[in-house]
């Protein structure tokens, strides 16, 4: 694989473990060709942020290397982080609207926040699987936004705080895992727990589902290494064959369906001293694993300060106001292409 030395500052392998077609290191002229056309028309935007050849990539796996509608992927992301969406709107807290870039190392620097809506939303990152990704937890039947409300948090909270801990699992979690692994990671091991979700609560937990996957599958593709539903019923059942039929079959292929005998699966993927007690590990983090952040970003000898700890050697995207002649005949054509091949070619989670 070719990298850009004016973009592509690893300091781990980028190299995928395994050789599957269009993944880092295993990739044909044709896809190598593709990497240099799609950062060649983003930079003539004006784009000049995050088109590493790792990042363009990925958007060019989730449009199956259509460089057109990566490209308006990649430009919708971008357009998406300046003023975070909820419902099409500029989400806003307090009236306050949320420029992603700005508001990563803000979020929660004295855990305050994290502690408190952990009450009501556990969501969270813990050490690692056997593969050496991060393992990823949320307890879906806890969720209880009513709680949320009269501790003064809102719905839209918890989807910036979803947002802020994407981007932290690019970095510094994934880089921390492939340097301890010696091998590119780029994905993420889910445990989605569906104790406690029944009648009374189905309709936050959906709807909170519906909004996260949204996020997931249009902002960060190709993120899902594997997951893991557990613990889930005859109702959830229901749901998931009428949504099953609408992924795509890569990203179906990446979840496990379970009930609520899931232990010996998970600890065939997870190590014991790695899952929490509470799914079948043995790991007992002092003050509880949902606040322990455990993990190789933590450990000196692999972790290093995220980009957006140091963003004063970052540079900001800024699309040309004027995008002229072939350039702006090229986007429209790609505007008109989406419209009828996002249906037929959904994101790969």
């Amino acid at each position: 694989m070719e990298l850009d030395p004016k973009y592509d500052n690893y300091d781990y392998p980028t190299k995928a473990p395994v050789a599957k077609p269009g993944h880092p290191g295993h990739l044909t002229d044709a896809q190598q060709a593709q990497v240099h056309q799609l950062r060649m028309m983003l930079e003539t935007e004006g784009y000049t942020k995050r088109l590493d050849t790792l990042t363009l990539l990925r958007f060019l796996r989730a449009r199956k290397f259509d460089v057109n509608l990566a490209k308006k992927m990649f430009v919708d992301c971008e357009n998406w982080r300046k003023t975070i969406l909820y419902a099409g709107q500029p989400l806003k807290i307090d009236g306050k609207t949320y420029n992603l870039d700005e508001e990563i190392g803000e979020w929660d620097k004295d855990g305050s926040f994290k502690r408190k809506i952990s009450k009501y939303y556990p969501q969270y990152y813990h050490k690692t699987d056997k593969d050496g990704r991060p393992v990823y937890i949320e307890q879906l039947g806890k969720i209880d936004i009513v709680a949320m409300k009269n501790e003064g948090l809102e719905y839209e909270h918890m989807l910036v705080n979803l947002a802020v801990e994407y981007e932290k699992m690019a970095d510094p979690r994934l880089p921390a895992c492939s340097r301890k692994a010696g091998q590119l990671l780029e994905t993420s091991c889910t445990i989605m727990d569906f104790n406690g979700v029944g009648f009374g609560n189905a309709r936050q937990v959906f709807g909170y589902i519906q909004e996260a996957s949204g996020m997931s599958q249009n902002y960060y593709p190709e993120r899902l290494g594997r997951m893991y539903l557990i613990n889930t019923n005859w109702l959830f059942t229901g749901v998931w064959r009428m949504i099953r039929p609408l992924l795509d079959p890569v990203t179906v292929e990446k979840i496990h369906v379970l009930g609520g005998n899931y232990q010996k699966e998970l600890l065939g993927q997870i190590p014991a001293e790695n899952l929490p007690k509470e799914f079948g590990g043995t790991c007992q983090c002092e003050g509880g694993c949902a606040l322990s952040n455990a993990g190789p970003w933590c450990d000196a000898e692999f972790a290093k300060p995220a980009w957006w700890e140091t963003k004063g050697d970052t540079i900001e995207n800024k699309p040309s106001e004027i995008v002229s002649g072939a350039g702006a005949a090229a986007a429209t054509g790609a505007d008109v292409a989406v419209e009828g091949a996002e249906a037929k070619a959904p994101a790969a989670a």
